[in-house]
């Protein structure tokens, strides 16, 4: 008899997607499309465009009073989408 080395359908796909390079690109889509359910549909009506570069997350405000309480809220905004996602993805957000 032989031992079977049993692993999840899970684990499979995440090693393959570690192995190729996707994971980090795939949780980086993950946060942007989090956005609006992190922030909500007010500011996502605000909102135009997202982008993530060296861990920092882009995003711009139309709205200047809006820009100015995000800023404020950039520790939580953080920690909020990093949550969504369940890694850490950024460690900053720049609201411009």
């Amino acid at each position: 008899m032989f031992k079977r080395q049993v692993q999840t359908l899970d684990d499979i796909l995440q090693l393959v997607l570690r192995e190729q390079g996707l994971e980090t690109p795939l949780q980086q889509k993950r946060l942007i499309d989090n956005w609006q359910q992190v922030t909500g549909a007010m500011v996502a009506r605000y909102t135009q465009e997202k982008f993530i570069k060296n861990q920092t997350l882009f995003v711009k405000i139309t709205n200047a009073a809006l820009r100015q309480d995000l800023l404020m809220m950039r520790s939580q905004l953080v920690k909020r989408l990093n949550e969504s996602v369940g890694a850490l993805v950024i460690v900053d957000v720049k609201i411009y």
